[in-house]
């Protein structure tokens, strides 16, 4: 008879506390049944520090934040540490966010404007030449190039070292 009291008495409080919107409670369990299991969670990257853009995110400014499996971000969020280290922020990142996919860049080996070597190659023979990369480029992409020479456009590979391989590839 006092353990149903008692049962029924822990329910009564228990749901005053959720009616009150007081801190969660944490589950019990009574006259040998089981307490109903907590909801699993969803584990995010999260910075640290502010992240301006344009730094390149390193895995010592980030941390894994729990959060409940009915969390929805606004945008499509990046799920795994190893996935953002070594990139670029194309804007601020903020501690204890969620990082947008969209948020995160590529490093770029060439700038927009500024001055590159263009290299040829071909049978032995090497030509290089100073070039304006038209656009913003990372390893292995192909991009366009003003050769500062000729005015010519043409198109490059962007390499490991920042030179812009023109030609044929």
């Amino acid at each position: 008879m006092a353990r149903k009291i008692f049962a029924n008495c822990l329910a009564r409080c228990l749901a005053l506390a959720l009616l009150a919107g007081s801190a969660p409670v944490p589950a019990l369990a009574v006259d040998g049944m089981a307490a109903p299991s907590a909801a699993p969670e969803i584990m995010l990257p999260v910075p640290v520090v502010t992240i301006y853009p344009g730094d390149t995110i390193r895995e010592s400014m980030l941390r894994m934040q729990a959060y409940p499996s009915t969390f929805k971000a606004r945008s499509a969020v990046i799920d795994a540490p190893m996935a953002i280290a070594g990139r670029q922020a194309r804007r601020m990142l903020l501690p204890g966010e969620p990082v947008p996919v969209n948020a995160v860049d590529d490093p770029r080996l060439v700038s927009r404007n500024t001055p590159t070597q263009l290299v040829f190659e071909e049978n032995g023979l090497v030509i290089t030449t100073v070039g304006a990369p038209l656009q913003n480029g990372g390893l292995g992409e192909t991009i366009r190039v003003r050769n500062t020479d000729t005015n010519r456009i043409v198109l490059g590979t962007v390499m490991a070292d920042g030179r812009i391989k023109v030609g044929a590839q």
